[in-house]
């Protein structure tokens, strides 16, 4: 049985495309900052069914919370196949180049690019270990400098999210040089915008979420032949889901 990782899977997007996952023979762990939610989550999920599935304490910002989530998951499994780094904040109002203060700042790329980086880096060798591993950087076309910066974007006057879109352009760097430090290896690794999405960071505003989760598994259940290294936005690119960074 294929296993996966999903952090901030309590709710929204995480645990729909978890609900997802559970429902093609995944196995999953549900990264949640606050176990008690994981918790219930957990249960939620059993009661449709869905019994292959556990909640692991697991906050982004704590280097001990991520260490203690490798090492609990590594007692139960051998490997993981899947990584989806979803947890991720907005850094709170004012979301402005000038409002945004430096502690919002700070506070984001902690969650959206740091967070990335430890539990990237904490299960890289549980992932090692399986024949198809796959990383999975949930990301935002609010992320895209091109896109940001072309005033030809349909959501170029939209209101700027300087602090959020900032975070989100840093991971997606580090999704880039992820990807090339593991290119001649059988991992795939991607940044993926799932779009604007009705769930609690959107204040229920958007997409179904289904939508959005099927679009990230999309890339999480690519065979070898798929690609890695890119960025796809299949809200902002409908014919080819391929954006530019």
């Amino acid at each position: 049985m294929k296993s996966a990782l999903i952090t901030g899977a309590n709710k929204g997007i995480g645990l729909e495309t978890a609900k997802q996952l559970l429902q093609k023979g995944f196995f999953v762990y549900l990264g949640t900052r606050d176990l008690k939610n994981g918790i219930k989550a957990v249960e939620k999920l059993k009661t449709e069914g869905l019994s292959q599935v556990e909640a692991i304490q697991l906050d982004v910002t704590d280097e001990s919370s991520v260490k203690n989530a490798r090492e609990e998951i590594g007692k139960k499994t051998r490997g993981l196949d899947l990584l989806i780094n979803n947890a991720g904040i907005n850094g709170g109002m004012p979301y402005t180049a000038l409002e945004g203060s430096a502690a919002q700042f700070m506070t984001a790329f902690d969650t959206n690019v740091l967070g990335v980086v430890r539990v990237t880096q904490s299960f890289i060798d549980l992932l090692r270990k399986s024949p198809e591993p796959r990383i999975v950087n949930v990301s935002t076309s609010v992320g895209s400098l091109s896109l940001q910066s072309n005033p030809d974007w349909p959501a170029y006057n939209y209101a700027k999210y300087a602090v959020y879109g900032s975070s989100k352009a840093a991971m997606n760097m580090y999704t880039v040089h992820l990807a090339y430090e593991l290119r001649d290896t059988p991992f795939k690794v991607n940044a993926v915008c799932p779009g604007y999405t009705k769930t609690d960071f959107t204040n229920q505003n958007g997409g179904e979420v289904g939508i959005a989760a099927n679009r990230i598994l999309k890339y999480a259940l690519m065979d070898k032949d798929g690609p890695t290294g890119k960025f796809f936005s299949e809200e902002s690119n409908p014919e080819t889901g391929e954006i530019p960074w």
